[in-house]
Parts: structure tokens; sequence; C-alpha cells
């Protein structure tokens, strides 16, 4: 059978066989120029003429010039259709003032039909100097529109005294376990709200339409394979349609309401029934709703239910947590959806003040953030998941977070290894894993936990961090070098639409650690860089790891998915400014085209 595609005069790729997140056997790819591809795989790997050999006049031969053929990209952090919807709505990202705020925003009001809520933005108060907004700023423009407007993190939103209004907010409203409203002179609300107490604001926002949604989709799909990116873990665990927070999340787990981020999970089982799936999308969804996940996602029996409160008791039979997790992994042939997997929130993020940390804010005397889920909780619901052979990955920004989080994953491995063996190989991940002590650095390699980290964070955070929490504890933020020498798997991702889901920035971010007002001579904590190739593993093999497919993707390989990216630029060989100049050419996800910047056909 012939190629369907082929591509020729390139350089390609292959992470270091002694890389732990490789595959059991790297092909040997240094002397390669071609690569050809049949239907969704990769078929040949060898010379230009070798692989011409097996051409014929339908199949497509893209010229490299000498370009670098990669594994495609995985953004192991997003929030993608949040991200999608932020594509088609108001953008205050780049605002560094509050006239400019103010301004963008009048200008994309005008543009909208009265009594339309006015959502997305992605603010930075710490672009204009660290002052809050409040409802003051925006209500003179906004009178026929209620308005509700994320900080970039989002775990902070902004509302309108029309919001309020429709919400039945008001001086006497409270606040609420894991989270706060921040309030003026008098009690009176700012239009501030913090983490789980966005919730006030969530019961008057009407749900997106299915053709808003579709059209989100579309867009974000788009936008990343321009960037090269094949796949995406996305965090399912917010209200999708509005980038809100589930009810008493971690407080009251059980009843969370997650009905959005199953309809997220269905709209994306639609395109993929229909074949207009064309990122691959590991979908992480609330990890209380683990039981609802086995039997309405993937039709299977709750065979164990044990006691959810102090997660003491696993009960039932379920030696089979390895091959379930096995089994879990796909909801179709095609490998483009993936559900096996949930996410929970620890803690909360450093610019909001919400992360945890054993010691207070440095600018905020008495106080250390807080905890979003109970512990105890948290630790039923992780501990019952895993028995199941569902993964489990856990938001930790703070020292305090990540401490709590990895005491967790160690408990419940252990007990997983005493009721079924040490077979049973779940990969926990802590996502961020931003501020970690140092005596807890080497328990993600000796737990093999991965730590699923964003570095553009660095680039944004680290701008202010040391005002916030001093410079002791920042020596230890982003702490990528010190976890890859302590055995650690690191998968990469942005965080979008928190920061651009742009890996090659990922990667120079990673590389350089400069931050984005240039303060830090040599990058923030310098010794903690990584070189090019580190890097590119992260959103490669570490990211195929992360997700129990080193053997499938995330590598160049006979018989590997062909999900591959070609860049006009080899990125290893040149100046390391070189990441920020390097053009997608073609990003390809399954054998097929998905984006292309010029016509490489020859």
């Amino acid at each position: 059978m012939a190629l369907t595609v082929a591509f020729i005069n390139a350089r390609l790729w292959n992470p270091p066989p002694t890389c732990r997140s490789a595959p059991k056997h790297v092909q040997d790819v240094s002397k390669a120029t071609a690569l050809g591809v049949t239907g969704d795989r990769i078929s040949v790997i060898g010379s230009n003429e070798e692989v011409m050999a097996q051409t014929d006049e339908g199949t497509r031969v893209i010229d490299a010039k000498q370009g670098l053929l990669l594994p495609g990209f995985t953004d192991c952090h997003v929030h993608f259709l949040d991200g999608g919807y932020r594509l088609l709505s108001v953008s205050l990202r780049h605002c560094k003032t509050k006239e400019e705020f103010v301004g963008v925003l009048e200008e994309h009001i005008a543009t909208q039909p009265p009594g339309a809520w006015i959502t997305g933005g992605n603010w930075d108060h710490q672009q204009w100097g660290g002052v809050l907004p409040d409802k003051t700023w925006i209500d003179g423009i906004s009178r026929n529109n209620p308005v509700w407007l994320n900080r970039l993190d989002g775990h902070m939103y902004l509302a309108n005294s029309l919001a309020l209004e429709l919400a039945g907010v008001d001086c006497n409203t409270p606040d609420t376990p894991g989270g706060t409203i921040v309030r003026l002179e008098g009690g009176e609300p700012s239009g501030i709200f913090k983490d789980n107490a966005t919730n006030w604001i969530v019961k008057a926002i009407p749900p997106r339409s299915h053709a808003e949604s579709c059209a989100a989709l579309e867009a974000a799909m788009s936008y990343v394979a321009a960037r090269g990116v094949t796949k995406v873990h996305t965090m399912v665990t917010v209200d999708c349609h509005n980038g809100l927070w589930p009810s008493n999340m971690g407080r009251d787990a059980d009843k969370q309401d997650v009905e959005l981020a199953f309809r997220e999970v269905e709209l994306y089982k639609e395109f993929m029934e229909s074949g207009k799936l064309r990122t691959r999308i590991r979908a992480a969804l609330p990890a209380a709703s683990w039981k609802r996940v086995l039997s309405e996602v993937l039709s299977e029996e709750v065979i164990c239910d044990g006691n959810h409160d102090d997660g003491n008791t696993v009960n039932g039979n379920h030696s089979n947590s390895a091959s379930r997790r096995k089994k879990y992994q796909m909801l179709d042939p095609k490998e483009y959806l993936q559900v096996g997997v949930l996410k929970a929130q620890m803690d909360g993020s450093l610019g909001t003040h919400t992360a945890a940390f054993y010691e207070d804010y440095t600018d905020t005397p008495g106080y250390k953030g807080d905890f979003i889920w109970d512990p105890s909780i948290l630790r039923g619901h992780v501990s019952q998941a895993a028995a199941h052979g569902l993964d489990v990955c856990v938001h930790a920004i703070g020292d305090h977070a990540n401490t709590a989080t990895l005491d967790l994953f160690e408990s419940v491995a252990k007990q997983l290894c005493e009721s079924e063996g040490c077979s049973a190989e779940p990969r926990f991940r802590i996502e961020h894993a931003q501020h970690v002590r140092e005596c807890d650095i080497p328990r993600f390699g000796t737990l093999n936990v991965v730590a699923s980290m964003q570095m553009s964070h660095l680039a944004d955070d680290g701008c202010w961090a040391t005002q916030v929490i001093g410079k002791e504890r920042v020596r230890t933020s982003w702490p990528m070098r010190s976890l890859l020498d302590g055995g650690a798997v690191v998968a990469l991702g942005s965080d979008w639409f928190v920061a651009e889901p742009a890996p090659l920035q990922g990667m120079y971010d990673a590389v350089t650690r400069r931050t984005q007002d240039g303060a830090w001579e040599g990058g923030l904590e310098a010794a903690e860089r990584v070189t090019v190739e580190e890097a590119l593993v992260g959103y490669t093999c570490a990211a195929a790891y992360a997700a129990h497919e080193e053997e499938r993707r995330g590598a160049l390989g006979v018989g590997l998915l062909a999900d591959l990216v070609l860049l006009d630029k080899d990125i290893l060989r040149g100046e390391v400014e070189e990441l920020l100049r390097t053009r997608v050419v073609v990003t390809m996800v399954g054998g097929e085209v998905v984006h292309e910047a010029t016509s490489s056909t020859v």
C-alpha cells in the first residue's frame, strides 16, 4: 500500500532513550531525512530515497526544506472550551491602565445587544500596579448589560452592579467557604469575587447555546493547530460555559453542580462521532463525580463504595484497576477522546492570594491562603477513583497545597499497593507544582507523581512573586531543573485561557526563565533553567507518559500515531532566541493535515 503522505528533506528528532518518559524502544532517527505516513500511522522512517520508493501518484509529498519534523505537541493543561469562548469575547489581557481597561471594554459592549452578558476578559491587575478593579470602574459603561469578567488565572472575577442585582447579591450576602467577596467600606460588595464565592453570580448567568459552544470548539481547535498542538489535556472541572466554579467545591463535594462539565464532554463526543474533532482531547472531569464518570461516561459498574469522608476504606473486588485504567483511556477506536481522568483543586492561585502556604504572604501578614478542598474529603474520592482505574490530577500552587497533595497521593498509592500489588501503576499528577518546599521536590520522582507545569506562569507571576511570598520561597518556585534531576517526569502546558497555548513560547520560558518585565538577569533562579531538548520532551513524550500513551504517541516510530509538527527551523541547533522566531509550517493529527502555513507540496 502506497504512502498517504511523505515528508522529505527533513531533520527528525526523537527523545533520548534514557528519558524516563520515553517509549521502551526509541527509534534512532538521527540520520533519517524522511518519514512516511499511511492512514493515521507512521509507516516508514529513512532516507528520501527509501521513503519516496513507497509513494505513488496519490501520495502527497511535503518538502520540509531542512525544517525540523517532531512528534506533535501536547498541551498538558488547558481549559479548552473556555479558551474557545474567550477567542470569541472581549480580551483585556494586555490592558496596562484603568483607562485602557475601561476603554477596551466599552468598545466591546457597544457591539453587544442590551441585556447580553459580557464575559471573558482575562484581565491582570498586576499590569497596572496591583490595584483591584471594582464595579465603579465599569458601571457607567454597562448600565444595560450584566458584566462578569475573569482575571487571567480564572480564580477571581469582576461583576458590575447589574450583575449583582440579577444575582441578588448585596451587603447581606455572606462569604463562602473556600471563597471571598471583596467589599467596599460598609460591607457593600465591590464586584470582586474569588474562587468559590463566584457561585453567587453563577445562578444568574444563562447557559451558552449549542451553536455558541460549537463555534467555540471550532475556534479552539484551529487556534491550537496553528501552534503545533495535536492534543490537549483539558480540565473540565468548572462551569465550562462561563469559566466558573462548581458549587461548594470540595466542601460538599457530592453535591457539586457538574452538569455543564458533562455537557462539555458530550460536545466532544458529538464532534468525535461526526468526524469533526481535529484535536485529540483528554478530558479531566470533577473528582467528586467519579461514580458518574464510571456509570454514565464509561458504562462501568461501581464495584466499591467505601467511606468518602475519610477515605480509609475501599471495599469490594477491585484488583483489576490497572486493566481498567488501560481500558478507560479511549472512547473511540481512533483515539481522539480520553475520559479516564479526574481533576480537583487543592488551593487557589498566587495572583489572588488564595494559594495555600505554610507561612504568611509577605505582603499580607496573618494570611496564608486556604484549601479549596478539605484534604480528608478529597482523599476519599481519590482513593475510590484510583481503585476503579481512574487517574487523578490535583491543582496545587502553594507549598502547603503541594505537600498535602503529595501526602494524599503517597497514602493512596500505598493503599493500592497493599490491596492489589504494586502493578496498579496509577500516574497521579500535580497540576502547576508551582511553589514547592525543597524537601518535597524529590518526592515527585520517588512517588512517580507527574509534575504538570506551565512555565508561562513564571514569566508572568515571576514579575511580582518576590513581593508576595519573599525571596526564600521564590528560590524553589517553578523548580523544573530540580524536579528532573530528582527523577520526576515533567509534562508541560499553558493553562490556556490563562496563557497562550504556544509550546514554542513555553519552551523559551522554561529555558530562559525570563520574566515579562526583564528584571531577572539570567532568568528567575537561573539554576533551575533546562535545555531546549528537556523542554521539548515536556511537550512530547512526557506529555504522552502522563496519559499512559508513551507507546502510542509522543515520539517518531513506525506504527505510532501520525501526530506531527513541522517547524521551519531546527530549534535544537540555533540560539534560544530562535524559539520565538520559529514558525509552525504543518500540523498533522492522525495523518490529516489540520494546519498549514503555506503549501509545502512538491
